[in-house]
């Protein structure tokens, strides 16, 4: 068994602050015995008033947050899957971007988000991710981490099945899926989404989300789940509140699904 933090936040739009609000979830992650803490999408900014974000929003060497987790995640000797940070790219667009942080405070893997929110939702919320945001294009995981080998994804990749079909495919253990959902479409879709690629990758899920009442004006859908490989909810820690939560990943598990219901071992290729 290796115990899991779960880090549930209200990010603003003050990247110092909510560097601190990281730290101080690095270092009581620790403090509780787990391995590796996660944490939301867009953990170091939150604005939607891109005009107002665009001072905040800067190279990654320059990353406030970045850093501070870094420091943090070194002085408490735990990994951190630090779920995304807005990061400013040479061409002067901006990436949605994922990092794992490892033990010693050395970023272990980036990962871009691939797909991008352009959405026009029925109670009149209209998001154009991809008018400021670069799209990634790269598939990511990392073996060797404390709780094994790690898929990366961002939000609304969830989606897109062809990602974890992949993500399956190369046996991941553990996927993941860091967001800040929109209220309307994670009381429809949240749950079911997430626990669907957890049983369809036969592996573990970690997302960690956002929640409540933003400084931009938002409302995010929280629901910080943690899920088995069988889909069974581990770790709901609901829609209100922000702070830590905890659970255990067992590597066995992972095994004893898959044996029980081999579907990975049993997919075929679909011809085009």
């Amino acid at each position: 068994m290796t115990r899991v933090a779960v880090l549930q936040m209200t990010a603003g739009i003050d990247p110092h602050a909510n560097a601190a609000v990281l730290a101080d979830a690095i270092a009581d992650a620790a403090g509780e015995g787990a391995a590796m803490l996660f944490t939301p999408e867009m953990s170091g900014l939150l604005d939607r008033d891109r005009k107002r974000a665009a001072a905040s929003i800067v190279a990654e060497e320059d990353s406030t947050p970045l850093q501070r987790a870094r420091e943090a995640a070194a002085r408490a000797g735990i990994w951190v899957a630090l779920g995304s940070l807005a990061v400013r790219l040479e061409d002067g667009r901006w990436a949605n971007r994922a990092f794992l942080i490892d033990a010693a405070g050395n970023v272990a893997a980036r990962y871009d988000k691939m797909h991008m929110f352009d959405v026009d939702l029925a109670t009149g919320e209209s998001w154009r991710e991809s008018n400021a945001y670069a799209a990634g294009g790269e598939v990511v995981t990392v073996e060797g981490t404390p709780i094994g080998h790690l898929g990366l994804t961002i939000c609304y990749d969830l989606r897109f099945p062809a990602l974890f079909e992949e993500l399956g495919n190369r046996h991941c253990d553990v996927i993941s899926i860091p967001a800040a959902f929109t209220v309307p479409t994670g009381k429809a879709h949240w749950h079911v989404l997430q626990r669907a690629r957890a049983i369809e990758a036969s592996a573990f899920v970690v997302a960690a989300a956002q929640v409540g009442e933003h400084a931009d004006g938002r409302r995010t859908y929280g629901h910080s789940l943690v899920i088995d490989p069988w889909g069974e909810v581990l770790l709901d820690m609901g829609g209100d509140e922000t702070g830590i939560g905890f659970a255990e990943i067992d590597s066995a598990r992972i095994a004893e699904v898959r044996a029980q219901v081999p579907s990975l071992a049993n997919r075929r290729p679909i011809a085009k």
